[in-house]
């Protein structure tokens, strides 16, 4: 297991170029853990997960600095797809801007009751971009739209709705939440894990015919080792109640 911290939580744990740096580096640096199983990404606090991008160095931007900065943003995004493992996004208070995006780009969604979800880019003459294509999939086009057009915030209980994210609990009762999730994935088979993961952005992005047949080898793939055999056997033993 490994639990991420972004710590900014004075400044509502807004990004910046070097926060950005050293996030992706840990994630990249995770990627190649063999014994990884599962991430938790979390802000610091009970403020927010990630209040959005720093404006305060967004305003001097340029044309260049513009595209250097959203790229590295992006760049943490594709980090936590690219991991090999699921991972988690424990969400309390503010999700805005670039901190939805990187929400989005996580497996599962965890927010706690007082989580607020939001898109504001327009709000401040900048349009939603990178990974905030990956919302209409998760909520759908009419309510993305919505968030994207208005900048206006919505509630955790709009956002469990809508399917932005996956569950909501009170506040004190996130980490036994979070704590179930993660127990039941410590609990599958390592390898089928990983394999689901790989399938998971095949199914985003294959055809219907194209991601069949992938799963199909990654099924065979799957009896290469003895984890299919070995945890069918645990079932097949276990104690009856």
């Amino acid at each position: 297991m490994a639990f991420i911290v972004l710590d900014h939580q004075h400044k509502l744990n807004v990004v910046n170029t070097p926060l950005l740096e050293k996030l992706t580096k840990a994630l990249v640096d995770l990627k190649g853990d063999e014994r990884l199983r599962a991430a938790v990404l979390t802000g610091a606090g009970k403020r927010a997960f990630i209040g959005g991008a720093d404006i305060n160095e967004m305003v001097d931007f340029n044309p260049d600095t513009g595209e250097a900065f959203i790229t590295r943003l992006h760049g943490v995004c594709a980090a936590i797809r690219d991991l090999p493992v699921p991972v988690i996004a424990r969400i309390s208070g503010y999700c805005l801007g670039g901190g939805l995006e990187i929400a989005a780009s996580c497996d599962l969604r965890l927010a706690s009751e007082d989580a607020q979800f939001g898109m504001p880019e327009v709000r401040v003459g900048l349009p939603s971009v990178i990974e905030a294509c990956l919302l209409p999939k998760l909520m759908g086009w009419g309510k993305a739209r919505e968030m994207v057009y208005t900048g206006q915030s919505i509630t955790a209980a709009e956002a469990l709705q809508c399917g932005l994210v996956d569950r909501v609990v009170a506040l004190e009762n996130m980490d036994q939440a979070l704590e179930n999730w993660i127990e039941a994935i410590l609990n599958a088979g390592p390898k089928a894990i990983r394999m689901q993961k790989v399938l998971i952005r095949h199914w985003e992005e294959l055809p219907i015919d194209e991601a069949v047949k992938a799963g199909i080898k990654a099924f065979r793939q799957t009896w290469q080792s003895e984890e299919p055999r070995r945890l069918m056997q645990a079932f097949l033993h276990r104690p009856r109640k």
